[in-house]
């Protein structure tokens, strides 16, 4: 009995997020709670909600100061100068241009929000692909890619979601994951060489002051075959000619699409160079400041926790010694880190109710009874393959606190620890992040004018191909 309603608490809660019923945070508090009411221990709901918050308190705390850490950097302007030096680095080169990306992509993923990411990446690199007439999806899949592979850092969810859903710490989780994911990231820059010389092949290459000189010449409008196919003006095309020897058909998409003036506000500078929270006196601080965060947090000198709490309060106090200034630098980052830490302490109700109840219990030996002697001890490998399709098709809330408990207790049953299940949970992110579930994919092709189904058609392919990098090279080293 305990068995079905488990399994039916988890599909009415994967049901609901999936067509947008409920929120996350509501789900996660509401469904378990009814459910604890009809398997007869609603009197215990409280035991187990405050046994669940008191576990994932600490990792409550890390996303809200690396929130507000990372949030603080970005707002001082210490990936300015990598977001200039990248774009000074693509001269208009294709090839380079596709690299950038993916570089950029990142570099920002260490704020650990996947929107913030997308906004940064795409201001950055949309008009430079525009005016190449360079593809769009190519852009979005890189940068999609990219932040999936970094998004598995203990701040950016999944290894968070991990560590709360089997009580695990998330440093455990991550930092033995290091060379693995960095194989998948050296994956991601491959494959970004091989697209970018996909694009250079196509497109030919120019110089950054051809690109941004102004064009006041004659615009081809209609531009046929003796022209060039993918509607650039007419400079453009004499100087791809000229340098390629052509007539210059030989530079063009063959898209045959009419051109279009060049938008006036199209600009090279990514990040508003402007902003009034830009703080150049204390760049090196800031930047000595975060190289030292990350190393304790690798060599684990504290808690993490601790470290991005520390972090944050002296962040903000050398930028910001000015109360009303502080106060509204975490007014601007308040929104992530109140749906994050949100989350967290919600997802107290569903994993203390699943475990408490016994229903985990009951659902692993079913799994476990039902999986064939030869795989229980691949556990490890099962739950990674498992993981590419299950986090795009399902939100990483459903995964995690869903299916993830689940596969870690059949594992144990077969002798594999939970920190190999959590590990081998976080291959599948560089696919999920092009998943209909995640709303940051929603920044990216929007501000890309990027169709979603485009999108989707190009990364899917690689996305998975990344993911499955990420678990040989764990099961290699292994980390798995």
């Amino acid at each position: 009995m305990l068995t079905i309603l488990g399994f039916t608490m988890i599909a009415t809660f994967l049901v609901l997020i999936m067509l947008k019923k409920m929120s996350p945070i509501a789900a996660l508090v509401l469904i378990p709670a009814l459910f604890c009411v009809f398997v007869g221990k609603g009197a215990k709901l409280g035991d187990y909600v405050i046994d669940g918050v008191t576990s994932l308190a600490p990792t409550a705390a890390m996303l809200m100061f690396a929130i507000v850490y990372f949030g603080v950097m970005i707002d001082v302007g210490l990936f300015d100068p990598i977001v200039r030096g990248i774009l000074k680095f693509c001269k208009a080169d294709p090839l380079r241009i596709v690299v950038g990306t993916a570089v950029l992509a990142a570099i920002v993923s260490l704020d650990g929000d996947g929107s913030t990411t997308f906004m940064i990446t795409v201001s950055a690199m949309y008009p430079l692909y525009k005016r190449l007439k360079m593809s769009l999806v190519v852009m979005t899949g890189v940068a999609a890619m990219a932040n999936g592979v970094m998004n598995t850092l203990p701040w950016g969810g999944p290894t968070a979601r991990a560590a709360t859903a089997l009580k695990l710490d998330a440093s455990d989780i991550f930092v033995p994951m290091i060379p693995a994911l960095a194989v998948g990231l050296l994956g991601v820059l491959a494959l970004s060489y091989v697209l970018g010389r996909r694009e250079r092949k196509r497109l030919g290459v120019l110089t950054l002051d051809e690109v941004l000189e102004p064009e006041t010449e004659t615009v081809l409008v209609g531009a046929g075959a003796g022209a060039s196919g993918d509607g650039a003006d007419a400079a453009v095309v004499a100087k791809r000619a000229a340098r390629t020897g052509g007539s210059g058909s030989g530079s063009g998409t063959g898209s045959g699409a009419d051109a279009e003036l060049p938008e006036e506000d199209d600009d090279f500078q990514g990040l508003d160079p402007h902003r009034a929270t830009l703080r150049p006196k204390l760049y090196w601080f800031n930047a000595l400041l975060t190289v030292t965060l990350l190393t304790a947090m690798i060599m684990e000198w504290l808690p993490i926790p601790v470290l991005f709490l520390l972090g944050a309060a002296l962040a903000l106090t050398v930028n910001f010694p000015h109360m009303p200034d502080q106060k509204a630098r975490l007014g601007a980052h308040a929104e992530n880190v109140l749906n994050v830490s949100g989350m967290v302490f919600a997802a107290a109700v569903f994993t203390g109710v699943l475990q408490g109840t016994g229903m985990v219990d009951h659902m692993s030996k079913w799994l476990v009874s039902n999986i064939p002697d030869g795989m229980g001890p691949h556990m490890a490998l099962v739950t990674g393959v498992l993981s590419i399709p299950l986090t795009y098709f399902m939100s990483n809330d459903g995964f995690y606190f869903g299916v993830l408990p689940v596969l870690a207790e059949a594992g144990q049953a077969h002798g594999v620890s939970s920190l190999e299940i959590a590990r081998a949970s976080l291959v599948g992110q560089p696919l999920h992040m092009s998943s209909p579930l995640v709303p940051a994919v929603y920044v990216l092709v929007g501000m890309a004018k990027v169709e979603f189904g485009d999108h989707t058609r190009f990364v899917v392919k690689w996305a998975a191909l990344t993911s499955l990098v990420v678990l040989g090279a764990g099961i290699l080293f292994g980390i798995i």
